[in-house]
């Protein structure tokens, strides 16, 4: 469960206090992403790279009080603490990133080289998540997914390069796969959920569950 805690005014974890008067229904926050998959020159793959954009109704109420100076812009250093609290927060929730190797899970370490960035309206969130230990590419395949299986948060894919992989060999590929379409009812239903459940039921939660943005790497 997110909690409610808040530092400086702003909520914790993509900031999921919602303000009064916000949108009542799962999920409650909307997030374009992009995502990279990092190799060094040892064919590892070492990190992913995150840009989540983040909807003008949570910006807005994010934003709040930052503005130290006064002149109407924010900066990346005013910006800076509420990027803290964000990464920081999101540990709890697996960063919303699940990386497997067939059944292993793969483990992260901190996030690194994090920041926001205030435009249009919209604050993006950039960071890099590395891995634990460096994930050595053989024959099989890794899959990655970006989700957050309670759709609190909808995290939708840039559709022109929603997943990128940087420094790969050649050998490597990727194949993106995104999250299967609500039908009406299930929509409606998820709708009514009250803004202070984090949690759909267990029914819903098998659904949600499979509304991942998966990409699958190869390197032969």
């Amino acid at each position: 469960m997110i909690s409610r805690t808040t530092a400086t005014g702003l909520a914790t974890a993509l900031g999921l206090l919602v303000p009064g008067g916000a949108a009542q229904a799962h999920p409650h926050v909307f997030v374009e992403a992009r995502s990279e998959v990092v190799f060094d020159a040892d064919r590892r793959v070492t990190g992913i790279r995150h840009v989540w954009q983040f909807d003008e109704a949570f910006t807005a109420f994010a934003v709040q009080g930052l503005d130290a100076d006064g002149d109407g812009k924010l900066t990346r250093e005013e910006l800076q603490p509420l990027a803290q609290i964000n990464v920081e927060s999101l540990a709890e929730y697996d960063f919303f990133t699940y990386l497997q190797r067939g059944d292993q899970d793969i483990d992260f370490g901190e996030p690194e080289e994090y920041w926001l960035d205030f435009y249009g309206g919209k604050l993006t969130l950039f960071y890099t998540l590395p891995l634990a230990q460096p994930l050595v590419m053989d024959a099989s395949k890794i899959t990655l997914e970006v989700f957050d299986p309670t759709y609190f948060v909808a995290f939708e894919m840039s559709r022109d390069t929603p997943f990128e992989l940087v420094s790969a060999p050649a050998s490597c590929s990727l194949d993106f796969t995104p999250p299967p379409e609500l039908d009406p009812q299930t929509a409606t239903t998820l709708a009514a959920i009250p803004q202070d459940q984090r949690e759909p039921s267990a029914d819903l939660m098998t659904i949600t569950e499979t509304l991942s943005n998966t990409a699958t790497i190869a390197c032969k």
